[in-house]
């Protein structure tokens, strides 16, 4: 036996040898096979429910003006035809898109994921 695995074998009750043929404990995590529950798993927040607004403009107007509008009245928009429309989710701007029609329904498109400044 070389010093190194006196030293070992003093410490320990086994020599190098010995331990690698031991081998080293099982361990207690699973492998996890895919779609199976684990921990970190985004799954548990798939229901929770979210509020999602597509904003196609703005416009600012005093409250006696609101009250003279009528049907067929047209209101403008911050926006121009063909600019991006703003994406949020719960009051929290998170992309830009198109609208788009799918079926006889407007849809929206997203275009840009707009990073979030959190730190």
């Amino acid at each position: 036996m070389t010093d190194d695995n006196q030293d070992t074998k003093a410490k320990s009750g086994m020599n190098l040898n010995e331990i690698e043929s031991v081998g080293l404990p099982e361990s207690d995590e699973k492998d996890y096979e895919y779609g199976e529950p684990m921990a970190g798993d985004v799954t548990a927040i798939y229901d929770i429910p979210v509020q999602i607004s597509a904003v196609l403009g703005r416009s600012t107007m005093q409250v006696s003006q609101l009250l003279k509008l009528g049907r067929g009245a047209v209101v403008e928009l911050d926006r121009k035809v063909g600019e991006a429309i703003d994406i949020y989710v719960n009051n929290r701007l998170v992309a830009r898109g198109e609208v788009v029609v799918v079926e006889d329904k407007l849809g929206v498109t997203m275009t840009e994921i707009v990073k979030s400044d959190r730190n």
